[in-house]
């Protein structure tokens, strides 16, 4: 008999799945409200203005120092069909992270039927996981931000929850699921080479710890029995193996044209050209001086993670070690996911190039299991306490309830929803300190109807001794290019055209244009030079990137 159906037959609801589906439709609705509010970041901005140069070009080639192709596809599409803004570059990352409570449902409990396991989460438990899925402080900022670390992450559970129902015996489907959203983990960021470290660890550790309270069967028997499950029949494997191959190559496979060319170079170029570019950047090149020290980055780390989510790792904390030395048998699931949050402390930062708060996002994501097993905890303790009428422990677990919710809720303005300053934990120093809808206005209201240059840089900060390369057709670029972070993305969206002088006999040798941008510093050399013109100062950063931009 079906869980969903009581016993004379008739259908019943599933309030579980109901409240998730609620959760889910609340935090799409969260990432959406004001997605565009806040400028680009400068990362964001690079996204973005290949984005565009792919839409205009047709012209797309996975390279690794910009990061997975995931996004630069799919952005290129939404330009293509509603147009490029802020909000609608940063919309798929905002879908992605809003439905991210439907993976609660992957590991929730199944029936009690003799052949389910019972040591997936509980129905508390499976609502509380979509809750913090939906309103977890770093899950909910990086929603709303265009990188790659929220779909990473979001798929990477995915693919968890899907090996979780194979290995539960579970139909091939979920194989067929798995499959996909492992390939679109990949293609997301290169960041999912530290996933599978994670993975392994915590596989190892979690099979350690069944042998070490003499669980089940032996450590050898457990991954031989899992191996074969998650390996299936030969024709269920060669499904999941295609499935993700053709995900792979979809996003992976260079295009002319806005197409991709069916031919057996191409699908070479997607999996083994990829793999030897992605090996030759991310690898060779670190170690031929890209190296950083790791413990002032593994303190950043921390520090990060305390600010803006301490609530949600010290429910992961209890979490764990109530399922583990609790009474009853512990399970699996939780200690995976704890030991994944514990190995990705040390994991992430090592494998990044830069120390950010996005890095948070890679720990708290796999913290929430254990962190909705101590919410499911206190859901029980409070329903035993209702059993037996004790007022007390009614209002313990009553005034616990509302001081997580409240510590959840403070953390959500405070960080999501809260001021791009450094007060703010999770904002990096590159993103802009002022709002940028003045310069669009402006630097749109003044171009219009011009011909020839639009916009013009000037100054060694941004105009390189050589060839201008204000193009970027593709990356990497030059410092200097860079620099003009994230202005690149707002011309390029306007179509403006740019060129850059480096002194004032460039300047005087070129036909002044309507806009004419310059750091802060040069503004009383220029304003002499460009009478008629006003001038207004950004601050493209939270601190040292202040420009100048003259408008006729």
């Amino acid at each position: 008999m079906s869980a969903a159906e009581p016993s004379d037959g008739a259908p019943r609801i599933d309030r579980v799945a109901v409240a998730v589906v609620v959760l889910t439709v609340a935090a799409l609705a969260a990432r959406f409200v004001g997605l565009g509010a806040r400028p680009f970041h400068w990362d964001e901005a690079r996204v973005g203005y290949w984005s565009l140069r792919f839409l205009d070009s047709g012209a797309f080639e996975y390279r690794p120092i910009a990061g997975g192709p995931l996004l630069y596809v799919v952005d290129r599409t939404v330009f293509a069909l509603v147009g490029a803004t802020d909000a609608t570059a940063r919309a798929a990352v905002a879908v992605v992270g809003g439905l991210a409570p439907l993976a609660a449902l992957l590991v929730r409990r199944g029936p009690d039927d003799g052949t389910v396991p019972r040591y997936r989460l509980g129905d508390a438990e499976t609502v509380a996981l979509a809750a913090l899925l939906a309103a977890s402080p770093v899950l909910l900022y990086y929603g709303r931000f265009l990188r790659g670390d929220v779909p990473l992450a979001v798929f990477s559970l995915v693919v968890v929850g899907c090996a979780i129902r194979v290995l539960d015996g579970a139909g091939p489907r979920y194989r067929y699921l798995g499959a996909a959203a492992l390939a679109l983990a990949v293609a997301s960021s290169g960041f999912v080479v530290g996933y599978v470290l994670c993975w392994l660890a915590a596989a190892a550790l979690t099979v350690d710890q069944r042998r070490l309270v003499g669980e089940g069967p032996s450590a050898r028997d457990h991954v031989t029995r899992a191996a074969e499950r998650l390996r299936g029949s030969t024709r269920s494997a060669l499904g999941a193996l295609a499935v993700f191959l053709v995900v792979h190559v979809f996003f992976y496979a260079p295009r002319v044209g806005g197409s991709i060319r069916p031919s057996p170079a191409t699908v070479e170029a997607a999996v083994l050209g990829a793999a030897r570019t992605f090996y030759g950047v991310r690898i060779v090149g670190r170690r031929q001086g890209g190296e950083h020290e790791l413990l002032p980055y593994l303190s950043a780390h921390a520090e990060t993670l305390l600010a803006a989510s301490g609530v949600v790792l010290a429910l992961a904390v209890v979490g764990f070690l109530a399922d583990r030395y609790g009474r009853g048998p512990s399970r699996p699931i939780v200690a995976f996911h704890a030991y994944w949050a514990g190995a990705s402390l040390l994991v992430f930062p090592v494998v990044t190039e830069e120390s950010a708060a996005w890095l948070t996002v890679h720990t708290v994501a796999p913290a929430l299991v254990p962190a909705a097993a101590a919410v499911g905890l206190l859901v029980r303790y409070g329903t035993r306490a209702l059993d037996r009428s004790d007022a007390t422990a009614v209002a313990v677990a009553g005034l616990l309830g509302l001081a997580l919710v409240g510590q959840v809720g403070v953390a959500v303005a405070g960080t999501a929803y809260g001021p791009t300053t450094t007060e703010n934990p999770l904002v990096h120093h590159a993103q802009p300190a002022d709002d940028l809808d003045p310069f669009v206005a402006d630097v749109s209201a003044a171009i219009e109807g011009n011909r020839g240059t639009d916009v013009l840089f000037y100054g060694s900060t941004f105009v390189p001794a050589g060839p201008d390369g204000a193009a970027a057709e593709r990356p990497p670029v030059s410092d200097t290019w860079g620099n003009r972070l994230p202005l690149p993305w707002y011309l390029e969206r306007m179509g403006a055209e740019t060129d850059g002088v480096r002194d004032l006999r460039g300047l005087e040798a070129t036909e002044t244009p309507p806009v004419v941008v310059a750091d802060a510093s040069q503004r009383s050399t220029l304003a002499p030079r460009l009478d008629g013109y006003e001038a207004r100062t950004y601050r493209l950063s939270l601190w040292n990137r202040e420009v100048v931009v003259f408008v006729r």
